[in-house]
């Protein structure tokens, strides 16, 4: 991978949260890593990895049917930080 996905923050909050199954969401230009950052979330944790391959125009662009899939964590990837917005976790 030649871009920082940044996994042990990722890693660190699916193991705080306890969450099973977790659902990642990456911009189109990096959906083409999307199954090496599954496959290495799954392989550092406990959880199913979902790739949600719908669009993603940014961090307001949340997949609201992942509460029929009773995901856990949603992960978006590729997005600047919020600095207001400090260790906030939104219940899908």
């Amino acid at each position: 991978m030649k871009y920082n996905y940044e996994l042990e923050s990722a890693v660190e909050l699916i193991q705080s949260g306890k969450a099973k199954l977790v659902c990642i969401q990456l911009p189109d230009g990096l959906k083409t890593e999307a199954t090496k950052i599954a496959d290495e979330l799954e392989k550092r944790t406990d959880a199913k990895i979902f790739i949600w391959l719908d669009s993603c125009f940014g961090a307001c662009d949340i997949p609201t049917e992942l509460k029929n899939l009773k995901i856990d964590l949603l992960l978006q990837f590729g997005h600047n930080k919020w600095p207001f917005w400090k260790n906030k976790i939104i219940e899908v």
